[in-house]
């Protein structure tokens, strides 16, 4: 199930509007919308933990390897990265379509394929951004 299936289905179980959940965890009802149609996710991890809080969950219940990994992408590089950490999922979910490697290999693969992913983007920032505008690294972990 996928973290917009998850977050409808605790809200209604909640008995909460969108509206109400929305003000809940400081978003605008459209934002809800968006991560129940599954064209968004939060970008601030802060906010699976509130939904976490709200619906009594744990936190990982919200997330799955891959909303993980596009959560980070979106905390760390905005839309652009989320619609790129989508195509490399959407690339390694085809390259596997029949394939015959074990699902702990594929899950390994899929690791690596992220891991390079999250590593090319860092190093093109601290390339291409000016120095000027850099934030210290501190400050991005």
């Amino acid at each position: 199930m996928k973290f917009g299936e998850k977050l409808k289905e605790q809200r209604t179980k909640k008995g909460l509007s969108q509206e109400e959940l929305a003000k809940l965890i400081g978003v605008r009802r459209g934002t809800i919308t968006n991560y129940e149609g599954g064209v968004s996710y939060p970008k601030d991890r802060k906010v699976y933990g509130k939904l976490a809080e709200i619906f009594e969950v744990d936190v990982n219940y919200l997330l799955t390897e891959d909303e993980e990994f596009l959560s980070q992408a979106a905390e760390l590089y905005g839309t652009k990265g989320v619609r790129e950490a989508k195509a490399i999922l959407e690339d390694t979910a085809a390259l596997f379509a029949g394939g015959e490697l074990s699902e702990k290999d594929q899950l390994a693969f899929l690791h690596e394929m992220q891991a390079i992913y999250l590593d090319a983007s860092e190093r093109a920032r601290e390339k291409y951004t000016p120095k000027k505008y850099r934030k210290p690294k501190s400050e991005r972990e």
